[in-house]
């Protein structure tokens, strides 16, 4: 991955409780660092995640690949970065998490998202595509 294509770094500290038994991350836990690292980088951008489903956008994970690299011990820090690109209504968020001590890479993965209607329908997704538009790569 080249590394200028990513438009969002967020650091993150492994806490003791979201190891397992081997002592290393569960691997459902990296699913909260990926949508934690969404959230905090659409909250950058002056747009908290409540306020997309009160203005009626219903952001929702369609489809998500992870592949699992390295795992994370206690005491580790990762570097979680984005880059987004729009495919139709689809927005693929290409995540990958970083150990921050040696950037030896952890995970990969790809989230697929769609917007919903109220109604329940997927949509364009226009409205989301104008709030983040300098940070899509089309496709």
């Amino acid at each position: 991955m080249n590394q200028d294509k990513y438009i969002f770094t967020l650091e993150i500290a492994v806490r003791d409780y979201e190891l397992d038994s081997e002592g290393i991350v569960n691997n459902a836990i990296y699913l909260h660092y990926l949508e934690h690292t969404r959230h905090a980088f659409v909250k950058q951008e002056g747009i908290p995640f409540g306020s997309l489903t009160s203005d009626g956008l219903m952001p929702v994970v369609r489809r998500l690949e992870i592949k699992y690299c390295t795992p994370l011990r206690s005491g580790d820090v990762m570097l979680s970065r984005l880059w987004i690109e729009r495919k139709g209504p689809r927005f693929v968020f290409y995540q990958d998490l970083f150990r921050k001590a040696d950037e030896v890479p952890v995970a990969k993965a790809v989230v697929t998202i769609v917007c919903m209607d109220k109604d329940g329908r997927i949509n364009r997704g226009d409205e989301l595509a104008e709030r983040i538009a300098k940070y899509l790569h089309q496709s």
